[in-house]
């Protein structure tokens, strides 16, 4: 499907543009909020939405750099992310409002994010979602108090994604200490960006990608895949 426009978002972008996938069954469906890695809304990220709408989730990727591209809104996002506030937070609540108010929505909506998207999954845990899947995203500098009254979290790590190291641990530790009902685990095989379904840019590149870990893994994002599903059908269905 083609990207939509949401229009102007008051405190975020000028002119919002996100990516919608239904599911092809009738309604009405749990919303899910998709927040893209650090190259923006890419068509790795829609094949992701899509295949959340296949799983029966009413899916909105918002492109959180609608203003300009990855190369001028990349630091600020990512600065937004750190500081918790700011015009990426604005973007995201507007999708999660969007999803809500459209009459295929069965008033339930999560937020599932990948690298950096993971790291805006965390964060806005606590911000009106019903449950959150973060993907090889940072855990909050301060994870106890940022994370206090979060919805369910599943999350997924690699364990040879340097980036990422004791991410995994930190967060199923400050999960369990807060009550969080939570799903968080480690695939050793895994670096980050195992859940894409191919590597990015040219093939020239490739190679050196699967020397650094990063890019998809056959083993375990399947697995991870269908702890996310299972996840949000006990969180974001009516049953």
């Amino acid at each position: 499907m083609p990207d939509v426009e949401l229009g102007a978002v008051d405190g975020g972008s000028t002119k919002l543009r996100a990516y919608l996938a239904p599911p092809l069954e009738p309604g009405p469906w749990p919303g899910v909020v998709a927040i893209h890695e650090a190259l923006g809304l890419t068509d790795m990220v829609r094949r992701q939405a899509d295949r959340l709408a296949s799983a029966g989730y009413l899916t909105l990727a918002p492109d959180l750099f609608s203003d300009g591209g990855p190369a001028r809104c990349l630091v600020s996002t990512f600065r937004a992310m750190f500081a918790g506030k700011g015009k990426a937070f604005a973007d995201v609540e507007a999708a999660r409002q969007q999803l809500l108010a459209d009459e295929n929505c069965n008033g339930k909506v999560g937020v599932i994010g990948f690298c950096m998207g993971g790291g805006f999954a965390l964060v806005t845990a606590t911000r009106g979602f019903d449950a959150a899947a973060a993907n090889y995203g940072p855990v909050p500098r301060h994870a106890e108090q940022t994370l206090a009254g979060a919805c369910p979290i599943v999350g997924s790590y690699g364990g040879k994604d340097v980036s990422m190291r004791g991410a995994a641990g930190k967060l199923k530790r400050t999960l369990d200490g807060l009550d969080v009902p939570n799903d968080v685990k480690e695939y050793p095989s895994a670096g980050h960006s195992f859940l894409n379904d191919e590597y990015f840019g040219p093939s020239v590149v490739h190679p050196v990608q699967r020397i650094a870990h990063l890019g998809p893994d056959p083993l375990a994002a399947p697995d991870a895949w269908a702890r996310i599903e299972k996840f949000f059908a006990t969180y974001l269905t009516d049953a």
